[in-house]
């Protein structure tokens, strides 16, 4: 793949995890890592407020054996994060 692609976009990346989900007017966007095989829970949650765009990122210790039960336990804990603190994740 040349340079340009790679800078731009061209294809070749990692896919998403999932598709983002909205839960009580944030947008989540599951994230997990890779890890020597196994993945960690990540992801981004973002909602505008007044005007403002605010994102958080979510990283988690938990690790699991695969991206796609990773991305859903990823989504899982941050609706659980969203519960818990609401606005006040981003302080």
């Amino acid at each position: 793949m040349s340079l340009l692609k790679k800078l731009f976009g061209g294809g070749g990346g990692t896919p998403p995890a999932a598709a983002a989900e909205t839960h009580n007017g944030f947008t989540i966007y599951p994230d997990p890592i890779n890890e020597d095989g196994r993945w960690r829970i990540g992801a981004r949650i973002e909602k505008e407020i007044d005007g403002e765009l605010k994102t958080h990122r979510m990283i988690r210790a938990d690790m699991l054996e695969s991206r796609a039960a990773a991305a859903d336990a990823s989504l899982a804990k941050a609706r659980n994060l969203i519960d818990q603190q609401g606005d006040g994740i981003f302080q």
